[in-house]
């Protein structure tokens, strides 16, 4: 199997195996929601994974609902997967900053070829989870914003981590896309189970666009510095 073939499995099977959620919080599964989701990941993993050439893993937080929610693929919202990806797509069209920053990002690396050839995408929770705020909208929620959830995730996580990795994804450096949270939790848990030699974080870009959108320049600069030194 290739790369690409082994990650359209893990999203074929890819369901939530943890405990009870707290109250008031769900499990966000794109290719169970939405019917046309696992076609468009499939055909994006078969474009850009169709080899077996080693990966590095790039962590971000957990799937967002107008990102990965609706096609499937980290990061990667309906308009960027027209545009920079060229697959075709029919649903419910959405912008997400941290999107936006990504395929910017991936543009001055050298295109989506050249950087879906040298990493690969997801989280420590792949599946994403959302809560209903007072306006009585849904909201992303973060899996560490709760310690009964990071309880409850916990199983899911670790066998998702390791099945990440077993897709084909070096275990030398893991870059974490998130300097607070996100980074303190993956190095304790990477220092008790070993997932990999190192991680490198990076400012997640959510962050970036929300607070520092007019050193995105600068941000995109130490993106590609981080990312040739983890891809030596």
């Amino acid at each position: 199997m290739t790369f690409g073939e082994r990650a359209i499995a893990f999203n074929e099977k890819l369901h939530y195996t943890g405990g009870k959620l707290p109250a008031g919080i769900r499990v966000m599964n794109p290719f169970t929601e939405f019917p046309d989701t696992l076609k468009i990941s499939t055909t994006f993993f078969n474009r850009f994974y169709n080899d077996n050439h080693p990966r590095h893993l790039i962590l971000g937080i957990n799937p967002s609902r107008l990102g990965a929610g609706l096609t499937g693929i980290p990061f990667t919202d309906p308009k960027r997967l027209i545009s920079e990806c060229g697959i075709e797509y029919h649903g419910r069209m959405a912008h997400e900053p941290s999107s936006s920053f990504i395929y910017e990002m991936i543009h001055a690396f050298g295109g989506v070829e050249a950087f879906y050839r040298a990493f690969y995408i997801n989280s420590p929770c792949p599946l994403g989870f959302t809560s209903i705020n007072k306006l009585g909208k849904e909201v992303n929620y973060n899996y560490y914003d709760n310690s009964v959830l990071i309880k409850a995730t916990m199983p899911f996580m670790l066998e998702s981590l390791n099945k990440l990795i077993g897709l084909g994804n070096s275990r030398t450096v893991g870059v974490v896309l998130g300097m607070g949270k996100n980074f303190a939790f993956l190095e304790k848990l990477n220092a008790s189970h070993h997932f990999f030699d190192r991680l490198v974080p990076l400012e997640h870009p959510r962050f970036i666009m929300q607070y520092k959108s007019k050193q995105k320049e600068g941000y995109i600069r130490k993106y590609l510095e981080v990312l040739a030194e983890v891809s030596r």
